[in-house]
This record gives C-alpha cells, structure tokens and sequence, in this order.
C-alpha cells in the first residue's frame, strides 16, 4: 500500500506540474541542431538519468563568446532538480563591440528550444529560456516571439539600454575604488558617449522595456545584491513597474544575497568565488517544476541598495562628435609633427626655443597617455588602479599635472611671442603659429578629456 501512495503521488505530480525530487545523478549528451538562417551549432543537454517527459530549459548566453564554466554549473543546477537544460554554442560569426544582433541571437535561442522541445526528456509543453547578463535582453525577445517558450528567467537583467547599464557599472567600478571627480566623469561617461557617437557600441540604444511588456509567459528574475555590472535596484523596480503597468499577474523577482551578477558567491560584487550561491539553483529548481502556481501571484524582493541610479548618458553635442574630436586630435599632432620635422631647417628655428620643446613633448605626452588610459579603462574590468591622491590614480594625476605644464609653456610662448619673432624669417614665423595652433587644439581636447579639469 505504501509504494501505492508513492507511485501515485509522483504519477499526479507528473501531470499537474507540482515539484519533484530532485535528481541526484545527471548525464550529459551531445546535440547539433540547425538555426533558422540554415547554419548548424552544437549543443550539451544536460538531464536526470532516465529523464523522461520533464521541464526543460534553453540557456542564453551573456557578452563574450559564450565559453566557461559558469553554463556548466547552471545546467547541472537544472539538472539535479529534474530539469532538463541545454547549453549550446553562441554565434560569434560578427559578434564583436561594435556589432551584434539581438534579433538574431534570439532567433538562435528558439532554434535551441524546437531542438530541445523534440527530445523524449522533456514535456514540450514545459520547456523555457534561460537567459544571463547580455541574456537578458536576448532570452525576453525570444519569449516575446514565441508561443512555444512556456517560462522565462532572467539572471543579471537590465532595465536600462546597454549604453546606460555600461555607463552605470564603469561609474561604479571608478566610485567603489574611491576614484572621484574628472576620472570618473570624462572616462567612464565620455568615453561610452565617444563610441556610441562613433557607432561603435553595438545596441547602444537597445530599449527593453517594450519587449518586458509584450511577455506573456510566467517570468523569474533574479539578481545578486552584489551585482556590479547592472543596476539590480533599479531593474528590479523597473521589471515591477513595467508588469504592474500591464496587468501581469505571473512573476517573480528574487535578490540572492552575498551574489554578484552570474549568481555566484563574492566578498565585494567583483570577485567571484567557486559554484552557485546555495539558494540560486534551488530557486530556480522549486519555481519551474511549480509552475503556474509558482508564479501567482506575483512578487516580488526589496530593491537591493544601490550607491547611485542608472541615468541615460547625454547625448554628444556637435562639438562633440567623433568627427570633430578626431579632427581636433590629428590636427594637434599634426601640427606638432610639422613642427619638429621643420625645425631641421637651420633657418627656421624658433631663438627662443626651451617653452616650444616643453610644449611639444608635453602635448605628445599627454595625448598619448590619456587614449591608452581610455583605452584601458573602456576594454578591461579593471577595479583596482592603485594607490590614489585626491581621489585620482597616479597616473591620471601624472597626466593632469603634464597638461598643465602644456598650458603653463603655451602661455609662455604667447607671452614671449614679440621677443621670439623679432627678426624671424618666415619659415619661423610659421612654425611658430604651427606650435601655438597644435597648443590651443591640445587646451581645448584636454579641456574635453578631463585633463584640466579637478
């Protein structure tokens, strides 16, 4: 009678969707299934031995190339709660900084979920998306387009476009290290506007608010209060806001405590310890083997605290497009170059030539210096940077310090103008205005940069 009762209590568990024991041993198997464009990729399942007929789950990748462990320790999470997840391999074919499609990184996720909905492991009816980071945007427009996607989770999702969430994290990176003032506001903003101008920031203005309002299926989301690299407060108030706004009644919005922003333990938001934080992958198991009652009604976390809200970075005026800016940048270094390769004409050296040298190497210096400095900082993670003094690194505070040399010897020049020029042939005379142009064009990209700025 007792093995009765049990048998039928998993018969009914099966059919009407209440959770299951978890399942302590797993399997993987290889796939490779076609995407909607005609192209093949390859693709793990990871399940419970023996699995049949249980829920499933796509996982959508975040930035990068879609490698690492972290996938590996998700789907085995799904997997030892009886679900069934499939990891495949993201489209890197033009995916790059400046170029990815959502909509078709979407239309491959759905390509994954007919493949996965056609294995005897899994129910069709219960089979979802999974989507992390930079998934986030994805797995939500994937669902939205789909009727066969029966749930969504999102881990690490953003509110905001990319260019904001990536505004917001370089601003929090910058501020959680104590680096303050024109570091913080010419580099980590100036720098997202300068390649959202230049095109240069792939979906730069991507909105996902439309896509949150048009999902139909029960959704969870989930964010670390350590997360560093999207806003979780503010997303998570947004996602709120956005499914009230509409009258969903399906939803879920978790905080995990102690996580950064893929679910895994950290002292600071920015490392990351080994595995999943312990309640992630029960979460997530207890909520999809729940569904729909897990869902409803809906709720929802207290927003995590925040040190600052995500806000839109301001749009470049014309001064600041990246035409005027590069012109401004080549015409200083220009001007320089004729500068010092002209002065090998004995006839056109300047009499007065010790503040014309300063200047020069000066300028030189310090634009050199401030692109690899943007350069570091708009490719890296970086968040350590060092001693600071007054709030700014050593070597910003080195460049700072170099560019009021520059315009210490501009002023100098200028100053001195009547006393180098008397008696100057012509050739000096215009190498003379070669060095004041190439010194006024420095202020002024210096000004932009930060450079002279506190």
């Amino acid at each position: 009678m007792f093995r009765r009762i049990i048998l039928l209590t998993i018969m009914i568990a099966a059919v009407t969707g209440a959770p299951v024991a978890s399942a302590q041993h797993t399997t993987t198997v290889d796939i490779t299934f076609t995407r909607t464009d005609g192209t093949t990729t390859n693709g793990t399942v990871h399940a419970p031995v023996d699995a049949t007929g249980r829920p499933g789950v796509v996982l959508v990748h975040g930035s990068g190339d879609g490698t690492g462990e972290h996938y590996d320790l998700v789907a085995a999470a799904f997997a030892r709660a009886g679900i069934v997840a499939l990891r495949y391999d993201k489209r890197t074919e033009g995916y790059t900084p400046a170029h990815r499609d959502y909509s078709l990184l979407a239309d491959d996720a759905l390509a994954g979920l007919a493949a996965l909905r056609d294995r005897a492991e899994v129910d069709p009816a219960r089979v979802g998306l999974w989507g992390l980071s930079e998934g986030g945007w994805v797995a939500p427009l994937a669902a939205s387009r789909s009727a066969d996607a029966s749930f969504l989770i999102t881990v690490g999702a953003n509110s905001v476009a990319p260019a904001v969430q990536q505004t917001w994290a370089n601003e929090t990176r910058f501020g959680t290290a104590g680096v303050r003032g024109s570091m913080v506001d010419v580099l980590a903003r100036n720098g997202i506007r300068q390649l959202v101008a230049a095109g240069q920031f792939a979906q730069a203005d991507y909105d996902p608010i439309p896509v949150l309002e048009r999902i139909t299926q029960p959704v969870l989301a989930i964010w670390g209060d350590q997360d560093r690299l999207t806003p979780p407060g503010d997303s998570l108030r947004d996602f709120q806001a956005t499914f009230d706004r509409v009258g969903k009644t399906d939803y879920t919005l978790r905080i995990l405590p102690n996580a950064q922003h893929g679910g895994q333990p950290t002292t600071d938001g920015f490392d990351k310890l080994p595995g999943l934080v312990p309640e992630y992958g029960e979460l997530m198991g207890e909520w999809v083997n729940g569904l729909p009652a897990s869902a409803t009604p809906p709720s929802a976390d207290q927003p995590p605290a925040q040190g600052h809200s995500a806000q839109p970075p301001a749009p470049a005026r014309w001064w600041e497009s990246t035409a005027v800016q590069l012109s401004l940048l080549f015409g200083v270094l220009l001007t320089m170059a004729g500068y010092a390769v002209t002065g090998m004409v004995k006839s056109w050296r300047l009499v007065d030539r010790g503040p014309a040298r300063v200047l020069l190497g000066t300028t030189t210096v310090g634009i050199v210096g401030t692109v690899i400095m943007l350069g570091y900082v708009l490719t890296t993670r970086a968040t350590s940077f060092g001693p600071l003094l007054f709030g700014r690194t050593l070597p910003w505070l080195a460049l700072q310090l170099i560019a009021v040399a520059a315009v210490l010897a501009l002023g100098v020049v200028l100053a001195r103008a009547r006393h180098t020029l008397s008696g100057a042939s012509a050739g000096a005379r215009a190498r003379w205005v070669l060095l004041v142009c190439g010194g006024t064009g420095f202020l002024l990209w210096a000004l932009y940069w930060g450079l002279l700025l506190p």
